[in-house]
């Protein structure tokens, strides 16, 4: 397929802040039953917040660059009960503005307890927004890898695989952008959410792992003869299909040397997986600051180059006839 820059952007920037958000209420969650000491201020909230909804809009406002008709968007949303698209096209508006509301809730200091749980902490009204963040968040994440996952001419994207690399990808940039943030403005937390963002970083990089030995072993169940409806053992192609390009010959086809797509591979496992675990855990011993926004700016690039593989590496059948050239 050829990867639209619109669509990486989409998913990564999302990916981004879906996962930002949830290490702002993983932490928040964690200080409630007494797992993490309070955070004095809220402006590791709030400005976390705000980044996030940076990186949500932006992602969003990428998407509409993908469209012929960008004044017909809205029209994506009608498809809901049968189209993952849809549901993403819904449930990313009103997760930003519940995110949005999370941060205004912090800001104004909002932040009193309004239901006490027997035996249990104190809940107000920052912790139910932050809950029913925290469920959008995974069902935008999960809507987006279905976009993928659910195309069954596809191989290489149709596999549990997809929806689960798209959370463990987007929660460990979210993660490591959020170790980065503490660094700056809440200390106390830099160990934990590096930590995690550590963890989360090596089950993405095993989750890719297994979905690129998936695809590398996957036998294509169409072939030149099934393509065109001739079943002689020797079919040779000789010409492209068309005279000149169209549609087909410059959409389903990533139209780079073989040499390129390799080595896209190594190059964004190092920079997505391995280069940010050894800046995550650098900067739990030395300077915290550079080292954690470092590990997000590689992690970042590596995931750009990841997403952009990720639709570079999918065969879609009708290439088998408009593609390949003698």
């Amino acid at each position: 397929m050829k990867p639209a820059l619109s669509v990486i952007l989409l998913t990564t920037l999302i990916g981004a802040g879906q996962g930002l958000f949830l290490a702002l209420f993983t932490v928040q969650s964690y200080a409630l039953v007494g797992l993490l000491p309070p955070i004095a201020g809220s402006a590791f909230y709030v400005q976390g917040s705000l980044i996030a909804l940076v990186l949500l809009v932006a992602g969003l406002a990428a998407s509409f660059f993908h469209l012929g008709r960008p004044e017909r968007a809205w029209r994506s949303a009608a498809q809901w009960r049968t189209s993952w698209l849809s549901r993403e096209v819904i449930v990313l508006p009103a997760f930003i503005a519940v995110l949005a509301l999370y941060a205004l809730l912090h800001g104004a200091g909002w932040t009193q307890p309004i239901l006490a749980v027997p035996q249990g902490p104190p809940i107000d009204a920052s912790v139910i927004v932050g809950a029913l963040g925290t469920v959008l968040a995974f069902a935008l994440f999960v809507c987006t890898g279905m976009i993928y996952a659910c195309l069954r001419f596809l191989a290489e994207w149709h596999t549990p695989l997809t929806p689960v690399n798209y959370v463990l990808l987007g929660a460990a940039s979210g993660f490591t952008l959020a170790a980065a943030l503490a660094a700056q403005i809440a200390p106390s937390v830099v160990g934990f959410l590096s930590g995690w963002a550590i963890l989360i970083t090596l089950l993405a990089a095993i989750g890719r792992s297994a979905s690129l030995w998936r695809n590398a072993r996957l036998k294509p169940r169409s072939t030149l003869q099934s393509a065109i409806g001739i079943k002689h053992p020797a079919v040779v192609q000789k010409s492209q299909g068309f005279m000149g390009g169209s549609f087909n010959t410059r959409e389903f086809f990533h139209g780079v040397a073989a040499g390129r797509l390799r080595l896209a591979k190594p190059a964004f496992l190092l920079l997505a997986f391995a280069l940010p675990v050894l800046l995550l855990a650098a900067g739990r011993r030395g300077p915290a600051a550079p080292l954690m926004q470092a590990a997000f700016v590689v992690q970042f690039g590596g995931l750009l180059i990841e997403r952009w593989f990720f639709f570079a590496q999918a065969r879609h059948p009708q290439n088998l006839y408009y593609q390949a050239v003698s």
